[in-house]
């Protein structure tokens, strides 16, 4: 049975009011074992994040998909704030800051993608801009309905993330380390 736990009139660390709520939940991801989901959620500025763990330690990893298919939309994805997400030649998600983890499946990743795409493309002034954004959604479009393929990596020093499918590649990778001075 899922184990869950909230905390609430936590501090903010952005607002600095006592309206956070952090969650922590533990739930079976199927293939892919127990993980850890965190949020913390502000009740006054809004402000939230969340991560996905694996209970066990794991080494970083590497999943490549080609989405080939409209039955490709519903395969599970399981990404943390550390992973890189790429389709190359469409998107490129990197962590940081603000990375999020999140478990979703690759309609998810897509619209994430186009809500992004569909936001830089309302504040775009110069034209050409604007017809490559609309490019871009037609091909989200065409990949969402089956009608073009795509390759989707997903790449986690951590190795929390996944992409739940037989047809996903598997690999190790070294995680590149930040350079130093």
């Amino acid at each position: 049975m899922p184990k869950e736990d909230d905390f609430e009139h936590q501090q903010c660390p952005l607002c600095h009011e006592t309206t956070l709520i952090l969650t922590e939940r533990e739930t079976e991801v199927p293939y892919f074992g127990k993980v850890l989901l965190f949020s913390m959620t502000c009740n006054n500025c809004k402000y939230h994040k969340a991560d996905v763990e694996a209970t066990d330690q794991k080494e970083p990893v590497k999943y490549e998909f080609e989405i080939s298919s409209e039955d490709d939309m519903k395969v599970r994805v399981v990404k943390s704030s550390e992973a890189t997400v790429r389709l190359p030649h469409l998107a490129t998600i990197t962590p940081g800051p603000a990375s999020q983890g999140y478990v979703t499946n690759v309609e998810g990743i897509l619209n994430r993608v186009k809500h992004q795409v569909e936001s830089a493309k309302e504040m775009e002034e110069d034209e050409a801009d604007k017809k490559k954004a609309k490019n871009m959604l037609k091909k989200i479009l065409n990949i969402t309905w089956g009608k073009e393929k795509q390759k989707l990596i997903i790449e986690d020093p951590s190795g929390n993330s996944a992409i739940i499918s037989d047809k996903a590649v598997k690999s190790h990778f070294k995680a590149k380390k930040a350079e130093e001075n």
